[in-house]
C-alpha cells in the first residue's frame, strides 16, 4: 500500500512538472513574434525595408511552419517527442539571441531560426496533451494558449518602451526575450532526461489528407491564423496612419491580446457544456468579422475594434488548437492532424502579412486590404460548421504496410 501511496504520488509529481513545463514551453511560442509589429515603422525605416519586405518578419516564421511540420511527427518518433521539443528550444534561444546582432542579415536569420523552433513546439504540444492528458484536453488547450496569448500580449504593449529607454533600441526590444527562451529550455531538461515514453509512435502514418473534416481543420487553422498575423504585424500601423502615436498604437494591440486572453479562458467551461464545437466556432468567427467589418467602415473607432477582434480571436484560437485533439481518434492522430493542419494552415497564413502590406501599397490606403480580412473571416464562418464535429480516424492517416492479395 506505502509503495503504491509512493508511485502515485510521484506519478502526480511528474505529471505536473510536465504540465509546467508544456506552459513555460507555450510561453515562448509567440512573444518573439507579437513583439515585432509595434516596432514596424522603426524597423522600415532603419533598415530601409518596403513594406512588403517587413511583412516578411512575420510571414518567415510561418514559412517556416509551412515546411517543418509536416516533418515533425517522423522525427518525434525517431528521437523522441521530449528530445525533438527540447532540441527546439535551444534553436528558438538561438534564434532570438541572433536577432540582437544589429544587422539586417542577423535579423532575417534569427527570424527564421525562431520559426523552425517554433513549428516543433506548435505540433507538438496538441500531440503531448492528448497523450497524457486525453480527458483534460480542453483545458489544458485553454491554459497553454492562454500563457501564450498573455505573454504575447505584453510582448506587444512593452515592444515600445523598452525600444525608447534600452541601449540598442528596437533590437534590444526584440532580444530581450532571450530570457524567456533560456529558462524553458532549463525547465525542460527534466523531461528531456526522463526514460523515453514507448507510447504512440507516429511512424507508419501519413497525414490525413483523404479526410474532409481534417481538410476542415485546416481550413479553419489556417484563416484564424492568417487574421492573427496580419492583426500583429499591420494593426498598429492602420492606427497610426489614423493619427496614433506609435506607443498608443502598441498598446492597443496588447488590448486585443490581453482581451483574447482573457476570452480563452471562458472556452474550457463552453467545450464541457456543447456536445459539438460548431455553434461556438461560428459564432466566434463571425464576432471576428464584425470586428474586421468595424474597421472597414469606422477605422476611427480604433479601442471598440480591439476589443471586438480580441474576443472573436481568443476564442478561435483555443478553438483551432482543441481542434487538433478533439477531432482525432488518439495521440497518434492528433499528431498527424496537427502536422497536417498546421503546414496547410500556416501557408494560407503566411501570405496574409505579405498580400496586406501589397495590397496597402498598391491601393495607397487600408480599406482594400481591411475588406481582404472580412472575406477571409466570412469564409472561417463557414469552415466552422464542420470543422466543430466528428472524428478523423487512424484509418484516415495509416499507411498500408503492403497491398492486399486479390481476394483479401
Amino acid at each position: 500500500m506505502v509503495v503504491f501511496m509512493e508511485n502515485t504520488s510521484r506519478r502526480r509529481s511528474g505529471q505536473a512538472l510536465l504540465v509546467w513545463g508544456l506552459l513555460v514551453v507555450a510561453a515562448n511560442l509567440r512573444a518573439s513574434l507579437t513583439g515585432v509589429g509595434p516596432l514596424l515603422d522603426r524597423i522600415q525605416a532603419d533598415l530601409g525595408l518596403a513594406p512588403a519586405v517587413a511583412g516578411l518578419l512575420n510571414t518567415l516564421p510561418l514559412l517556416a511552419f509551412v515546411a517543418l511540420s509536416p516533418l515533425v511527427p517522423r522525427l518525434a518518433a525517431r528521437w523522441g517527442a521530449e528530445q525533438l521539443l527540447g532540441a527546439a528550444l535551444v534553436v528558438l534561444t538561438l534564434g532570438i539571441a541572433l536577432r540582437w546582432v544589429p544587422t539586417a542579415a542577423g535579423l532575417f536569420a534569427g527570424t527564421v531560426l525562431i520559426g523552425a523552433g517554433i513549428a516543433v513546439g506548435n505540433v507538438l504540444l496538441p500531440s503531448l496533451i492528448k497523450r497524457d492528458f486525453p480527458t483534460k484536453v480542453g483545458l489544458l488547450t485553454s491554459a497553454y494558449a492562454t500563457v501564450m496569448g498573455g505573454v504575447a500580449a505584453v510582448a506587444s504593449g512593452v515592444a515600445v518602451p523598452i525600444s525608447e529607454v534600452a541601449p540598442g533600441g528596437w533590437y534590444t526590444a526584440l532580444g530581450c526575450w532571450v530570457v524567456f527562451a533560456l529558462v524553458a529550455v532549463l525547465l525542460w531538461i527534466p523531461q528531456m532526461r526522463a526514460p523515453r515514453r514507448a507510447a504512440q509512435a507516429i511512424r507508419g502514418h501519413r497525414l490525413p489528407w483523404g479526410s474532409g473534416l481534417a481538410w476542415a481543420v485546416t481550413a479553419f487553422m489556417g484563416l484564424q491564423s492568417l487574421g492573427f498575423y496580419v492583426v500583429v504585424t499591420w494593426l498598429p500601423q492602420v492606427f497610426q496612419d489614423n493619427g496614433m502615436s506609435a506607443a498608443t498604437a502598441g498598446w492597443l494591440l496588447f488590448l486585443f491580446q490581453a482581451v483574447a486572453v482573457l476570452t480563452s479562458l471562458a472556452v474550457p467551461g463552453a467545450l464541457r457544456w456543447a456536445r459539438d464545437q460548431r455553434a461556438l466556432a461560428t459564432i466566434c468567427s463571425a464576432v471576428m468579422l464584425l470586428g474586421y467589418l468595424g474597421l472597414f467602415v469606422a477605422p476611427g473607432l480604433a479601442l471598440l475594434w480591439s476589443v471586438i477582434l480580441g474576443l472573436g480571436g481568443g476564442a478561435c484560437l483555443v478553438l483551432a488548437l482543441a481542434f487538433m485533439s478533439l477531432r482525432a481518434q488518439d495521440a497518434t492522430v492528433a499528431g498527424a492532424l496537427s502536422a497536417m493542419a498546421q503546414s496547410v494552415g500556416y501557408l494560407l497564413a503566411a501570405v496574409g502579412p505579405v498580400i496586406f502590406g501589397l495590397l496597402h501599397t498598391m491601393s495607397s490606403g487600408w480599406q482594400v486590404p481591411i475588406m481582404l480580412m472580412c472575406v477571409a473571416a466570412a469564409g472561417q464562418t463557414l469552415v466552422a460548421l464542420v470543422a466543430g464535429s466528428g472524428t478523423v480516424s487512424s484509418a484516415d492517416s495509416q499507411v498500408p504496410d503492403r497491398v492486399p492479395a486479390p481476394g483479401h
